[in-house]
């Protein structure tokens, strides 16, 4: 019988290594020895063959000695800390800190937090009103949601939460800061906050409340043009948003001159919700594309024929609480040249999170793929860039004397209009227009952008009649 060298004594050492570790884990099979290859080599051995086996690459091989490290800890925590812990819940802790040290979107998702995560997507949850995230060991608000309490309690996008009421955030996991934010509706949270410009921080009291989030809002913001406000991107934001145009065509009576889509701090939400919207106005051509390193998180979502708004001139407000859904949306108008986007660089989260089961109640979300606009162009950190920068404002009238006109001359010639006054419609129209301009200037100089547009618009066809209508003479 020929001698034959084993080289496969590290491989259920490996197994046994795993099981000690991690015997609740059961998508970590993989590391399991292949039967058919072992039934294989058996029957090669005994029956005096040459057996030749193929060692595994080390690189690919799981790190045994951080496994006995792990191993080290978890033994130590369990005969020594101050207080005893149950295993399951020093796992689980293990699982948090492994997803949570991978970027601040991914986490892992106990029973409870399942569920709040469904209600953030349905529209409806107990609460302050924020969208946050983590940012240097603190909770960085990405954006208020409109009508909420913290909104109305004067909380902005960017702030940096550093208490919450006496308890320092420094250290603390988001999961934990936002169980904190919840609870019973009437309750008061003092947030301290630190802002950009001022040079102490600020305490901001907030009455939680029942936070009933309403995704579209729409009016008419002067005459001819509509205004669309979409907060967040929830799964029927879509719908909701064909729905508001058409009551503002009929409101109008005729097509729009114009449209305004206000996704100033909207915090993103729902992809599809987003996909649709874009879908909605756009005619053909990729709308956003994803690259992760597994096949599942490799889409591409394209528009179908037919614009609703039939080439009606878009601008798209953007800011720095602008993110994800609202990103995805701003970049594929921008890129499909079909809306101009205005206002500053938004917050730049373009990663794509999937939530994976793990049984009935647990679940992880994590960072699977990142979001691309048609052009390529990576959302992730850099953010939409608008086409028209327009920083907040306010603008004040400046006190002037009053001018002579021609009309106040004596003796002048009278003009065929001079006794008209202005339409009524005329001039409740201006005074909207005005005290927009003092409260909104973002909002006033996409309406300007419009109006300009149309003008020119409507030129251009004026300059095609008269040609064909000389070319027929």
């Amino acid at each position: 019988m020929k001698r034959v060298r084993s080289t496969l004594q590290a491989f259920p050492l490996r197994s046994i290594a795993l099981a000690t570790c991690f015997a609740i884990s059961p998508g970590l099979a993989f590391a399991q020895d292949n039967e058919p290859d072992d039934q294989q080599l058996l029957e090669g051995i005994q029956n005096g063959e040459r057996v030749e086996i193929k060692l595994p690459d080390p690189e690919q091989q799981l790190p045994l000695d951080d496994l006995r490290k792990f191993t080290e800890v978890f033994s130590r925590i369990k005969d020594a800390y101050v207080e005893e812990v149950d295993d399951r819940e020093l796992l689980e802790s293990a699982i948090k800190g492994m997803l949570s040290d991978l970027d601040p979107h991914s986490t892992y998702l106990a029973p409870k937090d399942y569920e709040e995560l469904e209600e953030s997507t349905s529209g409806e949850f107990g609460g302050l009103g924020i969208e946050v995230g983590m940012e240097n060991g603190f909770v960085k608000v990405i954006a208020p949601i409109d009508d909420t309490p913290a909104q109305k309690a004067g909380v902005q996008a960017g702030d940096l939460i550093i208490k919450l009421d006496e308890k320092p955030v420094k250290g603390m996991g988001l999961e934990e800061a936002v169980k904190l934010m919840r609870g019973k509706p009437g309750s008061i949270l003092t947030l301290t906050i630190m802002r950009e410009g001022e040079s102490a921080p600020m305490e901001i009291k907030v009455e939680r409340d029942i936070i009933k989030v309403t995704s579209v809002k729409s009016r008419m913001i002067d005459n001819g043009y509509g205004y669309v406000r979409i907060t967040q991107f929830q799964a029927d934001t879509g719908d909701q948003f064909l729905k508001a145009l058409n009551t503002l065509e009929e409101k109008r009576g005729s097509d729009l001159d114009g449209l305004i889509i206000d996704l100033r701090n909207n915090p993103g939400g729902v992809l599809q919700a987003a996909v649709a919207t874009a879908d909605a106005l756009l005619n053909e051509g990729l709308i956003v594309y994803t690259e992760g390193r597994i096949q599942s998180s490799r889409l591409r979502f394209s528009a179908k024929s037919g614009d609703v708004m039939e080439g009606t001139p878009i601008v798209v407000l953007i800011n720095g609480g602008s993110a994800s859904a609202s990103e995805i949306l701003a970049g594929a108008l921008q890129d499909q040249e079909r809306a101009v986007i205005m206002g500053t660089q938004s917050f730049g989260k373009g990663s794509v999170q999937t939530v994976i089961p793990l049984d009935e109640t647990h679940a992880i979300k994590m960072t699977t793929a990142r979001y691309y606009t048609p052009n390529g162009r990576s959302i992730q950190a850099t953010g939409i860039k608008p086409d028209i920068l327009v920083r907040p404002a306010e603008l004040t009238e400046l006190d002037s004397q009053p001018f002579f006109t021609e009309a106040d001359l004596s003796g002048h010639l009278e003009g065929q209009n001079e006794d008209k006054k202005p339409a009524q419609d005329d001039v409740e129209s201006e005074a909207k227009a005005a005290s927009l301009a003092s409260r909104d200037y973002q909002l006033r100089s996409a309406l300007n952008l419009l109006k300009g547009l149309h003008i020119l618009s409507g030129k251009d066809r004026a300059d095609t009649g008269n040609t064909g209508q000389g070319t027929a003479q």
